[in-house]
């Protein structure tokens, strides 16, 4: 018989970021809770798994299709800000500047890992591009290799159509002494410089 205290460790862990020291204060932080509590997080896990849905406009993660967003008829059209996962839509969201619309690519280019265009959500990018209500594309894909070769890559593919295409400035970050940057940081920082 398999030991359901080293099985809840062994699923437990399986969560990104989750170690087994982790994953074992977790299952004591259950044992100690009323019974109804795993059941209550059990379902809620089940449910939400059930319920998620791919938006089918900006391929973002919603319990319904069209997502909020995209059902919102106050945000800009114009503006459509490309992101590689859906949680980045929430840190471009918590800044508060961002009025427009969203697409999702579900990754960036990696040859190294066998990522290549085929596997990302370009052709969907395309199509919502086709009705000509978007006249920027904000490349909001991190900041490493990675990001910046989709970038790049999105950025040959969209100008031709004429839009406007932009990216996310990288650089220091706000409160931090420039001694304590990074090298790259600063040499990012100084190439996106601008006008005052």
């Amino acid at each position: 018989m398999t030991d359901p205290f080293q099985q809840a460790i062994r699923q437990l862990s399986r969560f990104p970021g989750i170690g087994e020291r982790t994953a074992t204060r977790l299952a004591y932080w259950l044992l100690r809770q009323p019974p109804e509590v795993a059941g209550q997080i059990g379902q809620a896990l089940i449910d939400f798994r059930a319920n998620m849905t791919r938006c089918s406009r900006c391929c973002d993660l919603s319990p319904r299709d069209p997502c909020a967003r995209c059902a919102d008829p106050r945000r800009e059209d114009g503006l459509l800000c490309v992101v590689e996962r859906p949680q980045d839509i929430g840190s471009i969201e918590a800044s508060g500047e961002m009025r427009g619309r969203y697409h999702v690519l579900d990754g960036a280019l990696s040859p190294l890992d066998g990522i290549g265009p085929d596997q990302l959500r370009i052709p969907e990018l395309l199509a919502r591009l086709q009705d000509g209500l978007v006249t920027e594309v904000l490349l909001a894909t991190d900041p490493d290799v990675e990001g910046d070769a989709t970038a790049l890559y999105l950025a040959r593919l969209l100008k031709p159509l004429g839009l406007r295409v932009t990216r996310l400035a990288h650089g220091i970050s706000v409160g931090t002494e420039l001694e304590f940057a990074d090298r790259s940081s600063v040499a990012r920082a100084i190439e996106n410089r601008r006008d005052l």
